[in-house]
């Protein structure tokens, strides 16, 4: 299985005041630091190494989650530094830890999806990225994906148009050179990365039907919350 970026370098800002003095990745969920509630996914899916990129009290994290050895995985760390990198400046900070092809998720994200499923679309693709999408229809967001007949026609997050019916689901797949190319040194939106890529088709498409979880608000933690429990309960 592809080794896995973990994008947890934000500010968390919108979930003040818990994040005032924690990192969002420890932010307790149903008895659980979330960052634990990702690795126990990550683990299930096969997944054995995984990269956080961290920022904003990163050493927090790598304080309470370790190298991973107790959880049989091998989790390594990649931090900001002193400037803010952007998703995009971040990860590609890590591509050393990352090495050619991986996946890429956000540090509020929840996904549980088929890991396996989308990296054999991902090689099957020929593509330098593939995108996880989800019929959305302005359920949980903005609809900021055109998707038809199975391919990737659009991905636009800052100006969505009336033909975008699905989500950007969280979960990418990438190579390295998809991110090299970018030579600047200024901070690099993944966002931006992603649109300029679909607009010369070279962002692959692959659905998925199963809701994704978040905690990067108040009212999307509640929901987090409420998902575990019920799970636990089952």
């Amino acid at each position: 299985m592809l080794p896995v970026a973990i994008l947890a370098g934000g500010l968390a800002k919108r979930l003040h005041p818990i994040t005032e003095t924690i990192p969002k990745a420890l932010v307790d969920v149903a008895g659980r630091p979330f960052v634990m509630r990702q690795l126990d996914l990550l683990k299930s899916q096969g997944v054995h190494r995984v990269v956080l990129c961290v920022g904003y009290l990163g050493e927090q994290i790598r304080s309470q989650v370790g190298d991973g050895s107790r959880l049989g995985m091998e989790i390594t760390y990649s931090f900001d530094g002193s400037r803010l990198l952007g998703t995009g400046g971040a990860l590609r900070r890590a591509l050393s830890l990352l090495g050619g092809q991986f996946f890429v998720f956000y540090g509020d994200s929840y996904l549980p999806v088929d890991f396996g499923a989308v990296e054999r679309a991902f090689v099957a693709s020929g593509k330098p990225a593939l995108m996880t999408v989800l019929k959305n229809e302005g359920r949980w967001d903005r609809s900021n994906v055109e998707f038809r007949d199975g391919a990737l026609v659009k991905y636009d997050k800052r100006h969505p148009s009336a033909g975008m019916t699905y989500i950007d689901y969280g979960l990418s797949a990438l190579t390295a050179g998809a991110l090299e190319r970018e030579e600047t040194e200024e901070p690099v939106d993944l966002a931006d990365l992603y649109q300029s890529m679909s607009e010369r088709g070279l962002l692959a498409g692959y659905e998925v039907s199963e809701r994704f979880y978040e905690i990067g608000s108040h009212a999307g933690l509640r929901d987090a919350i409420d998902y575990f429990r019920n799970l636990e309960a089952s």
